[in-house]
């Protein structure tokens, strides 16, 4: 099992920069993906970023390209996503998720083990 706690979400204004952390433990043998979902009100949980486990590959959301990073630190065991200019549309619950595989790494059903979230609010 792996255990995926996320931290770092809370209210910022519009343009502001909010880094959000995922602590992973557990049985990460056969984990080659981390990433980040986010789910607004009233909409279906979207794909924002991924990274494979060697941080060598980075995937982002077209929304989201050229705002967000993500980023492993192999030490501290954490997948981190910074997010800067952030926007009201960013506004979501963001959940960290693990993948057993290295395709197909913004479609949901290739993640196995996911966190609670953590709730990020942008205001205008």
């Amino acid at each position: 099992q792996v255990q995926l706690v996320e931290s770092g979400g809370g209210l910022v204004q519009a343009g502001d920069s909010l880094r959000l952390s995922c602590a992973v433990s557990g049985h990460t043998v056969g984990i080659y993906t981390m990433g980040w979902f986010r789910q607004a009100p009233g909409k279906e949980r979207e794909f924002v970023a991924a990274i494979s486990w060697s941080g060598d590959s980075t995937y982002n959301a077209d929304s989201v390209k050229g705002r967000f990073t993500i980023s492993r630190d192999d030490a501290k065991n954490t997948v981190a996503l910074q997010m800067n200019s952030l926007k009201s549309e960013d506004t979501a619950v963001y959940y960290c998720a693990a993948s057993k595989y290295t395709s197909r790494v913004a479609m949901m059903s290739t993640y196995s083990y996911w966190g609670q979230g953590t709730q990020v609010t942008v205001s205008s």
